[in-house]
């Protein structure tokens, strides 16, 4: 049985597509509060040549400016793929009360795989997470992105 995504990864993985049409590795990420989305943005490190410009920083900073606050009690991150130490620290950082991720990422994830960042006694603040919301679809889109670059 197949269940209807969550509108906000929904619109993660329709923003991923488009991001691959544009070049970018198709990762992306959405902050919801309250049922609305405050936040949504994709990979994009390649259009501005910055490593640290992952789809969950894009959409923390953005939250965050939207909103007005350094922190982001409440909200809820959608992401594609499962984010990396560097995003897991910064979700950490952020205060976000849950996170939903598609892909695992077994080479670069640092959530359910590599150094499980959550379960760290040094990590300040750990989500509730959730994996595997539309990871046929998240993993699909990244494998045909990084074959015809091959």
């Amino acid at each position: 049985m197949t269940f209807p995504l969550p509108p906000a990864m929904r619109l993660a993985l329709d923003m991923a597509a488009r991001a691959a049409d544009e070049g970018e590795v198709p990762v992306a990420a959405v902050v919801v509060l309250d049922g609305e989305v405050v936040a949504a943005s994709v990979n994009a490190m390649a259009r501005r040549r910055d490593p640290t410009a992952h789809a969950e920083m894009e959409a923390i900073r953005a939250a965050c400016s939207t909103l007005g606050l350094h922190r982001l009690d409440g909200c809820d991150l959608y992401v594609t793929l499962e984010p990396c130490a560097m995003c897991a620290g910064a979700i950490s950082h952020a205060r976000l009360r849950r996170l939903y991720f598609a892909a695992e990422d077994p080479k670069g994830g640092a959530v359910v795989n590599g150094p499980r960042f959550f379960h760290q006694p040094t990590c300040l603040h750990r989500p509730d997470v959730y994996g595997g919301i539309g990871d046929v679809e998240a993993a699909t889109m990244l494998r045909n992105f990084f074959a015809a670059r091959r």
